[in-house]
């Protein structure tokens, strides 16, 4: 199952450091039934772009936690394997599960990151982390995708 975990910065050097994603339970987001809807039609890049966007939001209030990361938002994205993803308990977000388990590197199938433009934006938007950023500052910006061995280029450890 495709997941889309927010992350900073600060968390992309642990997932480095640790050659893995760890510490669980941990809020993501996924194309659940929740999102798709009743009849579960939608499209299915449609729906993988709206767990990346609620990914994306979440990134914004682990910024305005963590003042000292860099102003950048982030999203893991990951192949997690369904034994441990569970739903979101009493969530309002249609798209978030909770990852149980840890995941080696090797699952991380990208990454999602605001480019350095966009600092000011991000800003901005991690100070009212509750906001609509497609309405904000941050609705000109979209996240850029690496490939994971760009991380540590990324981290400026290359």
């Amino acid at each position: 199952m495709r997941i889309y975990l927010p992350s900073t910065f600060t968390d992309l050097a642990a997932v480095l450091d640790a050659g893995g994603i760890s510490g669980p339970p941990l809020t993501a987001f996924a194309v659940t039934d929740r999102l798709a809807g009743p009849e579960g039609a939608g499209d299915d890049e449609e729906l993988e772009y709206e767990a990346l966007r609620s990914a994306a939001a979440e990134s914004l209030r682990l910024l305005h936690a963590d003042p000292a990361a860099p102003r950048r938002r982030a999203v893991i994205a990951a192949e997690a394997p369904e034994a441990v993803v569970e739903p979101a308990a009493d969530d309002d977000r249609p798209a978030a599960v909770t990852l149980t388990g840890a995941l080696p590197l090797k699952r991380v199938a990208a990454l999602h990151v605001d480019a350095p433009e966009a600092e000011a934006a991000v800003t901005e938007a991690a100070a009212h982390p509750g906001s609509d950023p497609e309405a904000g500052p941050l609705a000109d910006h979209e996240l850029l995708w690496y490939a994971t061995q760009e991380l540590p280029y990324l981290l400026d450890r290359g």
